[in-house]
């Protein structure tokens, strides 16, 4: 059985930085794209960052030059670094990833960005 955790999220205060962990196990015979998306309370969920297997890269215009997505292969995890956070980008943080072909959820980690 495939599992993706999350982990890193916590209370930081506003223009400090947290690093999100998401790492995948069980039986893996393939990760495509991995990606994260939030979740702030009575709101959609939204993409914020994608990284395919090549390594390229996509943001949501709202978290551009703040955040940066990686991905360690070797490790099959994913990371978020987020700089700069400002209090809108309080929400639960998900990771999700296209593994053996199919989609993935995380359980998701709470970010809260407050002073």
């Amino acid at each position: 059985q495939v599992q993706l955790v999350e982990s890193g999220g916590g209370l930081v205060q506003p223009g400090g930085s947290l690093r999100l962990s998401c790492a995948a196990s069980g039986r893996i015979f393939s990760i495509k794209d991995m990606g994260w998306y939030r979740q702030a309370p009575e709101k959609q969920r939204e993409l914020v960052a994608d990284i395919d297997s090549y390594g390229f890269t996509d943001y949501a215009d709202s978290v551009k030059g703040r955040f940066t997505i990686s991905r360690d292969h070797a490790e099959n995890t994913m990371y978020l670094q987020m700089n700069s956070l400002k209090s809108e980008d309080t929400a639960v943080y998900y990771c999700t990833a296209k593994i053996n072909l199919r989609d993935h959820w995380g359980q998701g980690t709470q970010v809260t960005v407050s002073s």
